[in-house]
């Protein structure tokens, strides 16, 4: 029954498999008008405890009401979710309930589910039918799956080898004025849950949030990272790194180079 859940619950299941995992169940969140417009002051708190659980979660279960389709509460939700860092499944509850015509494509359907909350685009989507018990068993294997990928770590070989593919499709920007072109002397993974990489630069503000997206891009598509979110950051080298990647020691040129850190742009990616 809708309303009835207060406080963020947390029950204990262990899987077939044997893999335990601990589910918080949390209130419902209505439209913050609703809230404010509610006599009951408990609704408040209940919100507020539900969106404290998102520090105590490494994933959360969306749910949206496919009857009704995706509303401006949810696109909230999960900005707020995105920001916490947290690895997502998308899950679209009443199935039964759509459309003939819409639900003869349920691919179609996940397509515009993704596009409409578009801060969590990454995240896989399960359509159900819960009061049936229809792909309830999915939805299991979306948080196995989707937490798996947010405490993924990859190498930082197989991760420059996708970074020097995508430098040498799109260059770096340049700054106006000036001609001062972007350069990015390599990347490495920092930390996951979630995943992060920083991308050593010569200058970060360089750096579009448009290409960062593009790198993010190139990363998923090579790589994956399904259901989690990836941050990306920019730092800029120190200035005696950057000399010694330009003058590399008299050993290390004299093996051809091969003590030298990689450093890649379009112009170096062509005369590869």
């Amino acid at each position: 029954m809708s309303g009835t859940t207060r406080d963020a619950v947390d029950t204990t299941i262990t899987l077939p498999g044997g893999q335990q995992l601990t589910l918080i169940d949390t209130a419902g969140i209505r439209k913050r008008a609703r809230v404010a417009d509610s006599k009951d002051g408990a609704e408040q708190l209940s919100v507020d405890r539900a969106l404290r659980a998102l520090s105590r979660a490494e994933v959360v279960v969306i749910v949206v009401d496919a009857s009704e389709g995706v509303t401006q509460q949810d696109f909230r939700l999960s900005e707020q979710v995105a920001k916490a860092g947290c690895a997502v499944v998308l899950v679209a509850n009443k199935w039964d309930r759509v459309a003939p015509k819409v639900s003869e494509d349920m691919d179609a359907y996940r397509a515009d589910v993704k596009a409409q909350l578009r801060e969590v685009g990454w995240a896989n989507v399960v359509c159900t039918t819960a009061s049936k018990g229809k792909r309830v068993d999915e939805v299991v294997s979306a948080i196995l799956a989707a937490g798996e990928q947010h405490r993924r770590r990859i190498s930082t070989a197989t991760l420059n080898l996708v970074l020097r593919e995508a430098v040498a499709w799109k260059a770096p920007p340049s700054q106006r004025g000036s001609g001062k072109q972007g350069r990015v002397y390599y990347a490495t993974q920092a930390a996951s849950s979630p995943p992060t990489f920083v991308l050593f630069v010569n200058d970060p503000r360089l750096f579009s949030d448009d290409y960062r997206r593009y790198i993010e891009r190139n990363i998923r598509q090579n790589m994956g990272f399904e259901g989690t979110p990836i941050r990306l950051w920019c730092r800029a080298r120190r200035t005696a790194e950057k000399e010694q990647v330009a003058r590399p020691p008299p050993a290390a040129a004299s093996r051809g180079g091969r003590g030298r850190s990689p450093s890649y742009s379009s112009k170096e990616s062509r005369r590869r």
